[in-house]
């Protein structure tokens, strides 16, 4: 059984105002995304990695992991129009080389802070229930909108009943092949901001948590870069426990 970590890195990152895709600022003359890769780079358990990427930047990006060692790196592909099309991208490149029960992992290229114990509890997961998905606790309180008053509210969520999910992600691939199929062939689960976590539970999928961590954030804004060159120059954020998305 092998683990394969696609890795997507096909936005172009306008909202951030940078003259390059996030994914590719530098950050200590390194890229965004090859902190990324590093991390499962170094992961024993990940067997390779694959990167769906915008177009223009295979070279680059090789040429970064050529230069860091990221020898796990298999290939690179260019993306969709959307997330749903480049992870599904990704997920046909491994046709024909992934097995049923083999695993795949499907993370974010800017959220480089991914902590080794989140990949772990991720894999640990997925190998129990046949998917994995990182979660933490919802630690703000949530109310709904009156539709007949939008500057108002009756009604409120416990925060108790919900889950933040992100990336890492992890499926087996003959689940993660079989519902993007699935997906893309009846227009179910694809559109908007969907993910693969929410298309499977589009799908009648159940999902199962997994360890989280609140420093695996993803670079959205400038505020997220700065916090994350902080990081990486000064060292200045503690490491943090994953809080444990499964009960054991």
């Amino acid at each position: 059984m092998s683990t394969t970590a696609i890795i997507i890195a096909g936005g172009s990152g306008t909202r951030m105002g940078l003259e390059v895709p996030k994914q590719f600022h530098l950050v200590e003359d390194k890229p965004v995304l090859l902190y990324t890769l590093e991390a499962f780079q170094e992961h024993p358990s990940v067997s390779s990695i694959g990167v769906v990427c915008i177009d223009g930047w295979h070279e680059i990006l090789q040429d970064y992991a050529d230069r860091f060692s990221v020898t796990k790196l298999d290939w690179i592909i260019s993306g969709g129009e959307s997330a749903q099309e480049s992870i599904y991208l990704g997920v046909q490149q491994l046709e024909g080389t992934c097995a049923d029960d083999d695993v795949v992992i499907i993370h974010d290229g800017i959220r480089p802070l991914v902590d080794p114990a989140v990949v772990s509890d991720v894999l640990a997961v997925c190998h129990r229930h046949g998917n994995a998905v990182t979660s933490l606790p919802y630690n703000e309180q949530i109310f709904r909108i009156d539709p007949q008053d939008e500057t108002s509210t009756i009604e409120y969520v416990p925060r108790e009943t919900l889950r933040r999910v992100s990336t890492p992600q992890a499926y087996r691939y003959d689940l993660l092949s079989t519902k993007y199929r699935e997906a893309f062939e009846t227009g179910v689960g694809i559109g908007g901001s969907s993910y693969a976590n929410t298309m499977m539970v589009d799908l009648g999928v159940r999902l199962y948590f997994a360890a989280g961590s609140d420093r695996n954030i993803k670079l959205t804004t400038p505020d997220d870069l700065a916090l994350f060159h902080a990081y990486v120059v000064g060292r200045t954020l503690p490491k943090t426990l994953p809080i444990s998305g499964e009960e054991t």
